[in-house]
């Protein structure tokens, strides 16, 4: 077997190993090469189930969080997504997919333009990406079908959750940021908001306004 292969057959028995069953998930994630969202210092761990760092203090989350953060959002070909947090871009990557489209909004342009480079060269056609505060979501796009945040807040921010279809899931970490967080599924219904806990994660915390490259 050649390296590329047993790398790969690697990574989808680590995704396994986590508990990772959906097969549209597990296919997805088999498509998209991590390595093409990480540069510098880290390149040659791209492919380790660990988080690594990336520009403007943020990281890239390890590949089983990604996946059963993907898997809770039970996203569907015909759904509307919209992402808190595109950071490198890998999670709106998976996503895109999965959904028929994918809104992705960051707080640093910087990370928007590189995530914006991958796409156009890896020929992803379904993601806008955008330089926005994450925390109001993008109004003029709602309601969304799902919406994923890849940064911890303290509660599911009211300007998302209004965002957010009925019969709609939101995945999120939610959690002070100095402690661990707890990885929430919040499902809006006709009678209000149903919440189930995953997991404990941790995150980067959601932060309200733009980056300072940005002001």
């Amino acid at each position: 077997m050649d390296p590329a292969a047993e790398r790969k057959m690697q990574f989808l028995f680590s995704l396994r190993s986590h508990g990772v069953t959906n097969k549209r998930v597990l296919t997805a994630m088999e498509k998209v090469d991590r390595g093409k969202y990480i540069r510098g210092t880290f390149e040659d761990r791209a492919y380790e189930d660990t988080p690594l760092p990336i520009a403007c203090g943020q990281t890239i989350s390890q590949p089983s969080i990604v996946a059963l953060m993907t898997e809770a959002l039970d996203v569907q070909p015909r759904s509307k997504v919209l992402e808190i947090g595109t950071g490198s871009g890998y999670q709106a990557a998976i996503l895109s997919q999965l959904a028929r489209r994918v809104y992705t909004v960051d707080r640093h342009s910087r990370l928007v333009k590189a995530a914006r480079q991958v796409f156009e060269a890896e020929d992803i056609s379904n993601i806008i990406a955008f330089t926005a505060d994450g925390s109001r979501g993008l109004p003029e796009q709602a309601p969304f079908d799902r919406i994923l945040l890849t940064a911890a807040s303290e509660d599911p921010p009211g300007p998302l959750l209004a965002q957010l279809r009925i019969g709609g899931i939101m995945v999120l970490p939610v959690g002070q940021s100095d402690a661990v967080q707890t990885l929430v599924k919040v499902t809006k219904t006709e009678e209000g908001l149903d919440y189930q806990e995953l997991r404990a994660v941790r995150f980067v915390p959601l932060l309200e306004g733009l980056g300072k490259e940005n002001t």
